[in-house]
């Protein structure tokens, strides 16, 4: 293809421009990461993945000891755990890295200035700490295990147990742990999922109040109302944590693609302000985004969720978008060249799909149910000029309802 020298010229000069600003914003992600680094609590191996039980009273179903040598980062134990029973972690070893000062535990060592553009299967532990797993590796959050630990399954799947350290690190030694795995006990408070046909008050009265697609400010249609979660925002919050979303804030205003710089920081690139969009007249109440730490840095699981302005049976609604970021594209929106968004991918049921399987692995999803709307919304382009497919279902997600005297002190604790 041949290009006209001025074209050239400009194409070099946009580069060059696009480079720069993403170094500065670079830099500016990384000090960032590093302070918030340098004055966080130490994550423990307490730090909570479920509600623990007491000691389990009955013998364990499976009582199992695991080598892992320094080489190895994810190895399957062969144990299938059950939603809701207890595990039971304790580990011993040393481990030594060529660039460390000294050996380190199970418990892992502490991440300074210079670790953070190492990026770990789990971010919020140590290099080297003990790490695990349950269930599918694409959609299963790891949790830090350590020297001890004690987790209240949240879901059901294989176990994995993992040291936390990039592919090419090998630590010289080895870590012993033993795992032991006992059935529910009776008074242990978790409510395992279940796929009803249909949710009473959720029909096509419902909505034919809802728009199908949200809009960006000017209302050009943009992406597909996908999924829609019955529960109180503290319940919300909640899900959506325990499943490993970031919250995202609303605001472009200093972002200049500074997802570009994932690769020093995942949480740089997680928490990059999402554009806002409306719905109701009003931008999203939230913005959550989920992503592993060892995809590209153009990709990334993010959900917008507005707060309906009407109750289902006296339920609050929250009406969600999600769409899978897969890399960039030009915005049709602008005649700049220099107009860059995320493109999505277009099947975006898949996306829809990765909301249900996130959440529903927490515990905290009392129902799962699929509706399909009068005339479905089955294909169309996004605002910024993608496009996208779907068979047009929308998911129901009904939420476990905390006690309320648990909303009231969740609530005063988020004021």
């Amino acid at each position: 293809m041949h290009w006209e020298p001025e074209f050239r010229d400009c194409l070099r000069l946009r580069r060059l421009s696009l480079r720069l600003a993403l170094l500065f914003v670079g830099i500016v992600c990384f000090l960032a990461a590093a302070a918030r680094a340098q004055t966080a609590e130490p994550q423990t191996a307490s730090t909570p993945l479920a509600a623990t039980t007491p000691a389990p009273t009955a013998r364990p179903r499976v009582s199992q000891e695991i080598q892992l040598t320094g080489d190895r980062v994810w190895v399957d134990t062969n144990i299938d755990v059950a939603p809701g029973e207890d595990l039971r972690f304790s580990a011993s070893g040393s481990l030594r890295y060529a660039d460390a000062k000294s050996d380190n535990t199970p418990d892992g060592l502490a991440r300074g200035f210079k670790d953070l553009i190492r990026i770990l299967p789990f971010n919020d532990a140590g290099r080297g700490a003990l790490i695990g797993r349950i269930g599918d590796k694409d959609v299963a959050q790891p949790f830090l295990i350590g020297v001890k630990r004690d987790v209240v399954a949240p879901s059901g799947g294989r176990l994995s147990i993992a040291i936390n350290q990039t592919s090419s690190d090998t630590g010289d030694g080895t870590y012993k742990v033993h795992i032991s795995v006992y059935p529910p006990e009776k008074a242990a408070s978790f409510v395992a999922v279940r796929s009803v046909p249909s949710v009473p008050g959720v029909d096509n009265s419902l909505f034919a109040k809802i728009p199908r697609r949200i809009s960006d400010k000017t209302g050009n249609p943009g992406d597909m109302v996908n999924f829609v979660i019955l529960g109180s925002q503290a319940d919300v919050e909640k899900v959506f944590k325990t499943a490993g979303w970031v919250r995202v804030d609303a605001d472009v205003k200093e972002t200049v693609l500074a997802g570009f710089m994932a690769s020093m920081s995942k949480e740089s690139y997680l928490t990059m302000p999402m554009s806002p969009l409306y719905l109701f007249g009003r931008t999203q109440d939230y913005g959550w985004a989920h992503a592993e730490p060892i995809q590209v840095v153009a990709s990334r699981n993010h959900l917008r969720l507005w707060k309906a302005p009407f109750t289902v049976n006296g339920e609050t609604l929250w009406i969600g978008a999600a769409t899978h970021d897969i890399g960039f594209e030009h915005d049709d929106r602008s005649k700049s060249m220099t107009a860059i968004t995320h493109k999505i991918d277009p099947n975006i049921d898949l996306e829809r799909n990765y909301v249900e399987k996130t959440l529903s692995n927490t515990g905290l999803v009392a129902e799962v149910s699929h509706f399909l709307p009068e005339n479905p919304m089955q294909s169309a382009k996004t605002a910024t000029g993608g496009s996208f497919h779907s068979n047009g279902e929308v998911l129901i997600l009904k939420l476990v309802a905390t006690p309320e005297k648990n909303r009231t002190a969740a609530d005063a604790a988020r004021q």
